[in-house]
C-alpha cells in the first residue's frame, strides 16, 4: 500500500460569518482560488500536476453550488483539465476531503491531490440550502434534530463541560496546530532535496470549515 503525505498547507484569513464580517465581500470561489494559486506558486505545479481538487463544502447552494471545487479550478491558475469534487460531511467536510484524498493515494488512484474546504457563511447562510434534516418535520422530528448551538449546550450539560474547559481545549488545539506547522515546514525542507517530482502523495489546502 502506498503511503500518503501532506506536503504543503495553506490557511486563509477568517472572519465572523455575518453580513458585517470581515470577509463578507469575499466569495467562496475567490477565497478558494487564492488558496489554489498559492499552492501552485509555492510548489511549482504545472500542467495536470494533481489528480483532483477535493473541497469540503456544506451549503452547496447559490454561489457555493454547482461543484465549487471545479469552479475554483477554472477560476484559478491551475490547469483547466484538473477536475474538482465537492463533498458534504457537515463540519467535518474539509477534514473528510483530506481523508478522501489520502485514501485515493493509498489505493493507487493517483499520486497527488489538493484537498480542503470552504464555507462563507457571511454570504451563504447556514441552512439556506433548505436541508430536509432541519426543515422537513417528518425527518427532523423523528431524528430529534436540534440546531448546533443548542446541541452544544445539551452536550456540555450532559457531560459537565464548562466554558473554561472548552476554552482550554481550544487554546490547546491552537498550540498543537502551531507545533504541527513548525514540524511540517522543517520536514518539507528536509524532504525537498531527496524527493523526485510528484513522488509526494498529497498536497493539502487547509481551510477552516466556516468563517467564524
Amino acid at each position: 500500500m502506498t503511503d500518503a503525505y501532506i506536503y504543503d498547507t495553506v490557511r486563509t484569513p477568517r472572519g465572523k460569518g455575518r453580513k458585517d464580517g470581515a470577509l463578507h465581500e469575499v466569495t467562496a470561489v475567490r477565497l478558494s482560488t487564492q488558496v489554489l494559486n498559492a499552492l501552485k506558486d509555492r510548489n511549482g505545479l504545472e500542467g495536470h500536476a494533481v489528480e483532483d481538487v477535493i473541497w469540503g463544502n456544506v451549503t452547496q447552494v447559490k454561489e457555493q453550488g454547482g461543484c465549487l471545487a471545479r469552479t475554483a479550478v477554472l477560476a484559478s491558475d491551475l490547469d483547466e483539465m484538473i477536475p474538482g469534487l465537492a463533498i458534504n460531511r457537515f463540519c467535518a467536510s474539509g477534514m473528510e476531503a483530506v481523508n478522501l484524498a489520502a485514501n485515493q493515494v493509498m489505493g493507487g488512484a493517483g499520486e497527488a491531490y489538493i484537498a480542503g474546504g470552504v464555507e462563507m457563511m457571511g454570504r451563504v447562510a447556514m441552512g439556506s440550502d433548505g436541508a430536509a434534516i432541519a426543515v422537513d418535520p417528518s425527518v427532523a422530528m423523528e431524528t430529534y434534530f436540534v440546531p448546533q448551538g443548542i446541541s452544544a449546550d445539551i452536550i456540555a450539560t450532559e457531560y459537565g463541560f464548562s466554558r473554561d474547559d472548552a476554552n482550554a481545549l481550544a487554546a490547546e488545539s491552537q498550540n498543537r496546530a502551531a507545533a504541527a506547522r513548525f514540524w511540517l515546514s522543517t520536514a518539507k525542507a528536509s524532504a525537498s532535496s531527496r524527493l523526485k517530482p510528484y513522488s509526494v502523495a498529497m498536497i493539502s489546502a487547509d481551510i477552516p470549515c466556516g468563517t467564524k
